[in-house]
């Protein structure tokens, strides 16, 4: 039995998000999932690092799948680039260990969220980035970056209702670049809850158009509700792009 680990890009647009669904087999893990079944015989169940909303892209998606396979790595890529859609691309297919589990292995992530920040919207940009016409206040934004960074409770920032786990997590890296009217947010992590980058977002994007202080944040860790931060942002300007393992 082999442990397979796929590196994973794809355009999300089209999608229901990551996860396969019962009614729809419109998601990135049925579509691949259904190749693979198609590729070795076998009803094949891929499991991911994580799972991406409907609309989300990824350039760096991690799964694994077992199989008993004996195709070599090289043609089991061709084939399945060849039989998914063209938005969903394998980029790397390898053998790993038995042990190895996409999900449970993780030690971090990289995410990065664009915002196309002109009053005039781009016909080029407007799949991959939020369009905010407004004014953005890049020095507070940047002050609430600093605020975010480090370890902390996230639950605030957080679309769960309850959870029995920790909900405190720690980000390495919240980064604002600007290329004309392109914004850049880079987001690195040990991990993120569920909507917490589109969360954290609204809520950076309020500090920024002057609606919310940036002393807010601070009270979100404190008070720890949900409803006191941003407006979750629309999920099209986020990008998964790569997933740590040690």
């Amino acid at each position: 039995m082999r442990n397979i680990k796929l590196t994973i890009e794809y355009d999300g647009k089209r999608y229901l998000g990551w996860q396969r669904l019962g009614d729809s087999d419109n998601t990135i893990q049925g579509k691949i999932e259904g190749v693979l079944t198609q590729l070795t015989g076998e009803k094949i169940e891929i499991i991911g690092s994580g799972r991406t909303d409907a609309g989300t892209h990824a350039r760096g998606q991690v799964a694994n799948f077992k199989t008993e396979t004996t195709m070599e790595r090289e043609k089991m890529l061709d084939f399945m680039n060849r039989y998914l859609p063209q938005d969903i691309i394998i980029k790397k297919v390898e053998d790993v260990p038995e042990r190895f589990h996409a999900r449970y292995n993780t030690t971090g992530k990289k995410y990065s969220y664009y915002v196309w920040n002109d009053a005039i919207p781009s016909a080029f940009e407007r799949y991959y980035s939020l369009h905010y016409p407004q004014p953005l206040d890049i020095d507070k934004m940047n002050q609430a970056c600093s605020l975010l960074v480090g370890s902390h409770d996230f639950l605030g920032f957080s679309s769960l209702k309850k959870m029995k786990k920790s909900t405190v997590r720690t980000i390495d890296e919240l980064s604002i670049q600007r290329e004309g009217s392109l914004l850049h947010f880079t987001f690195v992590g040990d991990g993120f809850l569920y909507n917490m980058v589109r969360i954290i977002m609204g809520t950076l994007l309020e500090i920024g158009a002057g609606t919310m202080e940036v002393s807010a944040i601070e009270e979100i860790f404190k008070n720890r509700i949900r409803q006191h931060a941003g407006e979750t942002a629309p999920s099209h300007g986020l990008f998964l792009d790569e997933v740590y393992y040690r």
